[in-house]
C-alpha cells in the first residue's frame, strides 16, 4: 500500500496512471509544510478535497462520494490530516489506509515535512500560530510535539516531501506536475504577477497586460482584485480587453497541441501588469474558465495576491 522513502527526492508517484481506479491522496505533515497550498493544487486537478477529516471517516468518505458522484472526481479524492485532529487518529491511520487499500482503492500517504528553522522563520513572518502553542508552549516544543504525534504517519509515507527550500510555486507545481496522470491530456497552470517584482522563473509564456486600462486608477477600486465583479465590470466594459483576452486564447488555442504533441504534460502560462492584482488577475481567472469548460487539469495561482 504505501512505504517509506527518500524525502530528499522530489518525484512524485507514478501510480495514478490508472484513470478507472479509485485514488484516494492523503496529504499530511509538519503545519507550516505546505498542506494548504498542496491541497489546493489538487482541487484545481478536480480532486474531491476534504480536509481535517478524522481518520475513521475516511471509508464514508469514499463511498459516499463513489454513490453521489458517478465522475471522474469520485474517482480522485485528497484529504488533509494534520494535528487538529484527534491525537488517536495518527494511530488508527495505518489500518484505515490498509483497511481501504484491501478494499480495492488506491491509497497515496504524502507528507510534508521541512527544517524546524525554517517552521519558525515561516511563523515569524506570517504571524500565524502554531496549532499547538494554543496549549501554552513555545512554538519550538510545538513543533517538536508536533513531530512526535505525526511519527506514525511519516514512518508510512508513500512519499515525504522537505518543503524546506521551495517557495509556494515551486511547491504547487511540483504536486501539480506529479499528479497530473490523473487528468487527461495537458495540464495549464495560469498564473498572474506583477512586473515591477520580476518574473516567475517557471514560466513558459509570458503575456503583458499593462496596455490595458488599469483600475489602480480609479479609487473605488483599488483596493479590489481581478477576481471582484466591479474590477470585472470596468475591464470588460473597454472593447480592447476582450480583444485582448480573444487574442490571448486564439494564440493558445494554436499553439498548446504543438505541446502535447511534444509529451509535455505540464505548461505554465503568466500574465504580468504593474501591480499584479486587478489585469493580470482578471485575464489568469477567465482564462482559467475558458478551458475549464473544454478540458481537466486547469490550474491558477496569483502570485500577489497570495
Amino acid at each position: 500500500m504505501v512505504r517509506a522513502v527518500n524525502p530528499s527526492d522530489h518525484t512524485l508517484p507514478n501510480t495514478l496512471n490508472d484513470p478507472n481506479a479509485v485514488h484516494l491522496v492523503v496529504l499530511t505533515g509538519m503545519s507550516g509544510g505546505g498542506k494548504t497550498v498542496a491541497l489546493r493544487a489538487l482541487e484545481d486537478l478536480e480532486f474531491y478535497c476534504v480536509d481535517n477529516l478524522p481518520s475513521g471517516l475516511l471509508p464514508q468518505l469514499v463511498q459516499s462520494v463513489r454513490r453521489e458522484d458517478g465522475g471522474r472526481r469520485a474517482r480522485r479524492i485528497a484529504v488533509g490530516v494534520d494535528v487538529r485532529n484527534r491525537g488517536e487518529d495518527f494511530e488508527h491511520m495505518p489500518l484505515v489506509l490498509s483497511e481501504l487499500a484491501g478494499a480495492g482503492v488506491h491509497v497515496h500517504l504524502v507528507f510534508l515535512d521541512c527544517r524546524d528553522e525554517v517552521l519558525i522563520k515561516r511563523y515569524s513572518e506570517t504571524r500565524r500560530r502554531h496549532p499547538l502553542a494554543l496549549r501554552g508552549v513555545s512554538l519550538a516544543d510545538a513543533i517538536a510535539e508536533e513531530r512526535r504525534l505525526l511519527r506514525p504517519l511519516i514512518a508510512i509515507a508513500e512519499k515525504v516531501i522537505d518543503s524546506s527550500d521551495l517557495n509556494v510555486h515551486q511547491l504547487r507545481r511540483l504536486i501539480a506536475t506529479g499528479y497530473a496522470a490523473a487528468t487527461e491530456g495537458l495540464t495549464l497552470m495560469f498564473q498572474s504577477f506583477a512586473f515591477r517584482r520580476g518574473l516567475p522563473l517557471d514560466s513558459d509564456f509570458v503575456f503583458d497586460a499593462r496596455c490595458l486600462p488599469n483600475p489602480h486608477w480609479q479609487p473605488k477600486l483599488r483596493p479590489l482584485s481581478g477576481k471582484d465583479a466591479p474590477v470585472r465590470e470596468f475591464l470588460e466594459a473597454d472593447p480592447l480587453v476582450g480583444e485582448y483576452f480573444t487574442d490571448t486564447a486564439r494564440w493558445l488555442d494554436a499553439w498548446l497541441p504543438r505541446f502535447e504533441q511534444d509529451d509535455r504534460s505540464y505548461v505554465t502560462i503568466s500574465i504580468g501588469c504593474t501591480g499584479g492584482r486587478h489585469r493580470s488577475v482578471y485575464l489568469v481567472e477567465r482564462l482559467a474558465a475558458h478551458y475549464r469548460a473544454r478540458r481537466e487539469g486547469v490550474l491558477t495561482f496569483h502570485r500577489e495576491l497570495e
